[in-house]
């Protein structure tokens, strides 16, 4: 399911000691749901959620199921890594992934974490890294890291992830969550300032966000409309649409929008 993992939006954590929440979740409407054993789960309790994701690990989901485990390096990583190479997710989720060392321990389809200030200085490795399928930014522990409390002092972060990205051929990387659960102006606001910096999804913690999410990355109808417009003419001599010169990289543009429209249905 690495395909799916590329072009998916939407992201749902779920802890590992709710187990009556994984078949849920994965009938939410979100495109990959997270098992998380790291942050979701208190220390005492790392054995028992391992345990109840062995148990109750959902059978034939209908969308990709992924596993975040505990940092590499961390006493609970090995086990993590275990019960991962047991159960088969579609790709681990390594948090505080900070060198291409750390995802090759993993064995398989990696996702990881961007959230410290190492892991944002060794970004060409880990993004070349062979067993990378897509990368996802935790915005909230980088900024404890950083020291910072203003979200705009990410965004650079935010154009290093983009960028490199796009330099080894990754998708789009995945924003950070939104922790006011309920605030639908927040959500919706962080997602599309997430779509105008180049990401292509967004994590969430609750299933009230996933449809937020989905709309706000979501090309508008008026994108669509103009992206169509500018097919309709194509690179066919000097033209323009909306008074904007039709080249190769707006005709390219135009073609994104009407996939992602295509995609979102």
């Amino acid at each position: 399911m690495t395909g799916a993992l590329a072009t998916a939006v939407s992201w749902l954590f779920v802890p590992a000691t709710k187990p009556e929440r994984f078949t849920k979740a994965t009938a939410s409407g979100a495109d990959v749901v997270i098992i998380d054993l790291e942050d979701a789960v208190a220390a005492a309790d790392k054995a028992a959620a391992r345990a109840a994701l062995r148990a109750h690990w959902p059978p034939d989901p209908p969308v990709p199921v992924v596993v975040r485990i505990n940092a590499i390096g961390t006493p609970e990583a090995a086990d993590d890594l275990a019960l991962c190479r047991e159960l088969s997710p579609a790709a681990v989720v390594v948090p505080k992934a900070e060198s291409a060392e750390d995802l090759r321990a993993v064995g398989g389809p990696v996702l990881p974490l961007i959230e410290s200030a190492r892991g944002l200085v060794n970004l060409a490795e880990i993004a070349g890294a062979e067993p990378v399928v897509r990368l996802l930014f935790g915005s909230i522990d980088l900024a404890l890291d950083l020291g910072v409390t203003d979200d705009a002092a990410l965004g650079p972060a935010r154009s290093d992830l983009v960028r490199w990205s796009v330099v080894s051929s990754l998708p789009a990387p995945v924003d950070g969550v939104t922790t006011a659960i309920r605030d639908t102006e927040a959500v919706t606001s962080d997602a599309a300032h997430a779509k105008g910096w180049g990401f292509g999804g967004k994590l969430c913690i609750h299933p009230v966000q996933i449809p937020l999410v989905h709309a706000a990355f979501a090309p508008s109808a008026e994108e669509v409309a103009w992206a169509r417009r500018v097919l309709a003419v194509g690179l066919e001599g000097a033209a323009s649409v909306d008074g904007e010169m039709i080249d190769r990289p707006v005709v390219e543009r135009a073609r994104r929008i009407v996939r992602e429209a295509e995609r979102a249905g």
